[in-house]
């Protein structure tokens, strides 16, 4: 076993890996932007160095300083966490080179399934059912002819992309040249490959996932599924497991397949694949992370298995210690993602937490990196906390949910929890009849409600309104319409940028300090927020 791992992220990701390396006896060396100088990774870590400026190229995406530091501190191997290096091929041989073992698969294997036309092509080759589409790059001469043989409606994706950056949905003939380019100055400025490909889109559908482990000496299992499908703009916000829409058929080969696919790519370390389900039972290949998920804890919760202490072990060179017939899930595990965003108009907030309460208890689980003084950073895009929870069944979990959501107290920073738990309420989750296109339905639902509240003179929790609210309420409307001024003329500048550019897109969160700053001298400093 690995005597010391360094861990080339930050946060609450950070944290996780650093735990089960204590348990295990590992030593840990963290890294850190000057951002994230006092973050609570950089304060569990056994070690902990400088990497530069809180520019994630100065930092987190610089391999070359990581690798420097693996070797400074005399660390055996590398966890990437999710994000930032992760899934980088050359960064993984980089460390292969330096004799650091990269925990994760190899690098032409995360080579091969991170460029979504070669996994389309070798998922095909498998035996795996795919979604009509194009097999190669589209060429803007070819767009339109294209287009109109796949049918619509169709997605446009970024096929070197991730992170549900880079798709955008196209109903009709009239939107396709528009977002065309849009999407491909996206893709450039943020994978450094403007390659798009096309892909019919499939309405109404579930986004389940299944968790696959590999070791080195050709051993290779599941531990089921997860049902990804509450998302807003192709990122998730609940995740649970068991996907309880499965039929035990529709499960054991949605699991066959996913296992089918890694012996053909000889898959080792932890991995997902990743499939869309249609309301009739048709499965279709979506795509594959080579990675640890965000989302590995409600698998851990029904299977009582480390993902993380399995990926070292593996890394390590040990055959898995479980086979199959030893992995029998048990209850039902949901988490929910904790943004910095306003649950109103998501504009990402940022800010120091004033006040902090992570709920504890039986069958609670929270992932995070909170602590009261925590500064949000700007340069990053934060996932404040995972809050998971177990219970005997769904019904239980949901229950169990709401009540960690409604107790979860986070002051300081505005964040998602009031629509996680609306979304928690409504009758097609409770129900497990929602989809891939639900947030947007309950999203209007969501403000139709709340329009009729302000009518009938009730803020939206239920409280009269006074002459204070309405003018805190103009007041953060003209706030909104300036930041939404903001963040499109960011986005609109680095629309004109030249197209070739790999450089990474702004993020949000610095679009927001800056247009902070700006409204604090144009206001006189009021404070708004």
């Amino acid at each position: 076993m690995f005597s010391k791992v360094l861990i080339a992220n930050r946060g609450e990701i950070a944290c996780r890996i650093i735990r089960t390396c204590q348990r295990m006896g590992i030593k840990t060396v963290a890294v850190y932007s000057t951002a994230d100088k006092n973050a609570l990774h950089v304060k569990m870590a056994d070690e902990a160095y400088f990497l530069g400026e809180s520019d994630p190229q100065e930092s987190y995406l610089s391999c070359s300083k990581i690798l420097d530091v693996a070797k400074k501190s005399g660390a055996d191997a590398v966890h990437p966490g999710y994000g930032f290096l992760s899934e980088n091929p050359d960064c993984a041989r980089q460390y292969q080179d330096a004799g650091i073992k990269f925990i994760g698969p190899t690098p032409e294997v995360i080579e091969n399934m991170g460029d979504k036309l070669r996994a389309r092509c070798l998922a095909r080759k498998a035996g795996l059912p795919i979604l009509p589409g194009t097999d190669d790059a589209v060429q803007d001469d070819q767009a339109i002819d294209r287009a109109w043989k796949l049918g619509f409606p169709l997605m446009v994706k970024a096929a070197e992309g991730g992170g549900g950056i880079g798709i955008h949905i196209i109903e009709s003939i009239e939107e396709l040249v528009p977002i065309i380019e849009r999407t491909r100055k996206m893709a450039s400025h943020a994978f450094g490959s403007s390659k798009l490909y096309f892909e019919r889109y499939l309405k109404n559908a579930s986004h389940i996932e299944v968790q696959l482990m590999g070791d080195e000496h050709g051993n290779l299992i599941h531990l089921f599924e997860r049902d990804c499908s509450v998302q807003r703009r192709n990122q998730k916000l609940i995740e649970e497991s068991p996907a309880v829409k499965l039929t035990p058929k529709l499960r054991k080969r949605l699991c066959n397949l996913a296992v089918k696919l890694g012996r053909k790519i000889g898959y080792t370390n932890a991995g997902t694949v990743e499939f869309l389900v249609s309301a009739d039972g048709q499965v279709y290949f979506l795509e594959m992370n080579t990675r640890l998920q965000v989302e590995h804890g409600v698998t851990e919760l029904t299977t009582g298995v480390d993902v993380v202490e399995l990926q070292l072990r593996i890394a390590a060179g040990e055959r898995l210690p479980v086979e199959q017939k030893d992995i029998h899930p048990r209850g039902h595990a949901i988490e929910v993602r904790i943004y910095p965003e306003d649950p109103e108009t998501f504009l990402p907030d940022a800010g120091t937490v004033t006040e902090l309460n992570q709920p504890t208890g039986e069958h609670i689980r929270i992932d995070s990196a909170l602590y009261q003084g925590y500064q949000v950073a700007l340069e990053y895009e934060p996932l404040l906390a995972k809050v998971m929870v177990w219970g005997e069944n769904r019904e239980e979990a949901i229950k169990r949910m709401s009540r960690v959501l409604l107790a979860f107290r986070l002051e300081g920073v505005k964040c998602n929890i009031p629509l996680m738990r609306d979304i928690l309420a409504t009758k097609e989750y409770t129900g497990s009849v929602y989809h891939t296109g639900s947030v947007p339905l309950w999203l209007e639902e969501r403000k139709q409600r709340h329009n009729q509240w302000s009518a009938n003179g009730k803020s939206a929790n239920g409280a009269s309104n006074n002459g204070v609210h309405s003018t805190n309420g103009q007041r953060k409307s003209d706030k909104e319409k300036a930041a939404a001024i903001g963040v499109a003329m960011a986005f609109a500048l680095q629309a004109t940028q030249n197209s070739g550019s790999a450089a990474p897109l702004v993020s949000p969160w610095r679009i927001y300090g800056r247009r902070e700053q700006l409204l604090s001298r144009s206001m006189g400093n009021r404070g708004w927020r």
